[in-house]
């Protein structure tokens, strides 16, 4: 489910920062950069590794940040496809369940056409429902936040072009309120489940011992 994998890449450590611990302030802008971030093709960042190779900092004329090239390695969420693994129900509508793993992915889906033969969505419960051998008595039920264990069928990466609109609120927010602002923005955002993912990942539960977790330990 999670991956080491190389990265090589020029770091810039700002004014502000030149006080702390070199390594403290490199492996902050890593993190900041990379943590909780897609990298295309690959999957998404969960936080730095290690450093494997520094060099010394640059000053450009004019610029008063310092430009590092730094080799490290970053822990990548990466399920493969294929794995069985577990998350939580975040939500359901009539075209399949959605599922966290709380952290770091959110944006799991399981369609309908992936899901047991016999599901049926219930418009009154907003929740998916298998009737396993169709007789009341053999209903289950995808309850909101339960545990459910499902078999990665797919990724799917989208190139999300930038906003000119939001980059240059985002410029305007760092003048006036500073980073911590950006930051109140970028968690607003990603409450927000209209907009647009970057990766989507997408499960099956079509085969014994997938949904619910607690259906199974219960025989």
């Amino acid at each position: 489910m999670f991956i080491l994998t190389k990265i090589s890449d020029l770091v810039i450590i700002p004014p502000e920062a030149f006080n702390q611990d070199p390594i403290l302030a490199i492996k902050h802008e890593i993190n900041k950069k990379y943590a909780n971030k897609v990298i295309n093709r690959l999957g998404l960042g969960v936080s730095l590794y290690d450093i494997i190779t520094m060099e010394d900092g640059q000053l450009k004329p004019g610029d008063g940040n310092s430009y590092v090239q730094v080799t490290f390695q970053l822990i990548v969420f990466k399920p493969m496809l294929g794995e069985i693994i577990t998350g939580f129900i975040k939500s359901s509508n009539m075209q399949g369940i959605r599922v966290t793993l709380l952290p770091p992915a959110n944006n799991i889906y399981i369609p309908k056409e992936m899901l047991f033969e016999g599901c049926y969505y219930s418009v009154e419960e907003k929740v998916w429902v298998w009737n396993i051998d169709g007789t009341e008595e053999t209903k289950v039920f995808f309850d909101l936040n339960e545990k459910i264990r499902f078999r990665i069928e797919k990724e799917i990466f989208f190139d999300i072009k930038p906003n000119v609109k939001e980059m240059e609120e985002k410029e305007r927010l760092l003048e006036e309120k500073g980073e911590e602002a950006i930051e109140a923005e970028e968690a607003n955002k990603a409450s927000n489940e209209d907009d647009p993912a970057p990766y989507i990942i997408l499960g099956s539960c079509q085969s014994d011992g997938m949904g619910l977790v607690a259906w199974w330990e219960e025989e």
